[in-house]
């Protein structure tokens, strides 16, 4: 039982991360903390997919004299890890742009409490 925990702990801290960023999205009532919360669970959304692609004892898929270019399974597969990185790109300008409405959300309401802002717009 303790060889898989240990051996999945990717996973788990994935699922912890999860968890934690739809906590934040779902039970706050700041757009501030919605938003982190957004981010933690984009995080972990990467690190799963990185975590599922990585493999050990591989390496990048350049061709060297220590692997032997006939045993693909010592190569790692570069795309989950390349969609990640624009997801990553993604990610921070979403944040930026999100960042920005609340900004201009509070210039007009002078609020960020998800409550008191849907009362004032009503």
């Amino acid at each position: 039982m303790i060889d898989f925990v240990l051996g999945h702990y990717a996973y788990w801290f994935t699922i912890i991360l999860l968890a934690i960023g739809l906590y934040g999205m779902l039970i706050k009532d700041n757009l501030v903390k919605k938003i982190i919360g957004l981010s933690i669970f984009q995080t972990g959304v990467i690190l799963f997919f990185v975590s599922v692609a990585s493999k050990w004892d591989a390496t990048v898929p350049v061709k060297s004299e220590a692997f032997p270019i006939t045993e693909v399974s010592n190569y790692m597969n570069p795309l989950p890890h390349t969609l990640m990185l624009t997801a990553i790109v993604v990610g921070v300008a979403t944040l930026g742009v999100a960042f920005a409405l609340l900004i201009t959300i509070y210039n007009r309401y002078e609020t960020l409490n998800e409550q008191e802002l849907l009362e004032k717009i009503q």
